[in-house]
């Protein structure tokens, strides 16, 4: 790789660090100064709302998430104890259980997300077209199945 690239690269992939450094705190202040929410809680709550069910095994969630593992399961606990979600057996696979979100974590998530939306087009896409937004999720789209695809 020539060395022009290689800096292109670095610098592509520093930009994209610092705005997700930028970003995250940002949206998290938000949300749980506007909605009560933390982002982590949203993350999770926002899968469940859209799993069948509104529910998905822990190891399901795991990967649709942005957080690790671990966290996941904290984060589970800590919805569990506010009653936004809960924790059901598996009758299928007793080494696994299911979140399910409950009424209360659905009418959570309700409020929250206009908080989240109207977040993310003021501060990450309020400053970019149509045009730049296709390029972002088609480019970072590739990155992923790149990625994914090993």
């Amino acid at each position: 790789m020539p060395d022009s690239r290689k800096k292109t690269a670095a610098d592509a992939w520093g930009a994209l660090l610092k705005v997700h450094a930028a970003l995250v705190p940002l949206l998290d202040r938000r949300l749980r100064s506007q909605a009560g929410t933390p982002l982590s809680w949203y993350d999770v709550l926002l899968e469940l709302q859209a799993a069948p069910d509104r529910r998905l095994t822990m190891s399901e969630l795991g990967e649709r998430v942005v957080l690790s593992r671990t966290r996941v399961s904290r984060v589970v606990d800590e919805l569990s104890r506010e009653d936004l979600v809960r924790r059901e057996a598996n009758p299928d696979d007793a080494r696994s259980a299911f979140a399910a979100l409950t009424d209360a974590g659905l009418k959570r998530f309700r409020a929250a997300a206009p908080v989240y939306v109207r977040a993310i087009q003021q501060e990450f896409s309020g400053s970019l077209d149509d045009d730049d937004l296709r390029a972002l999720a088609d480019v970072l789209g590739r990155v992923r199945d790149n990625v994914q695809a090993g």
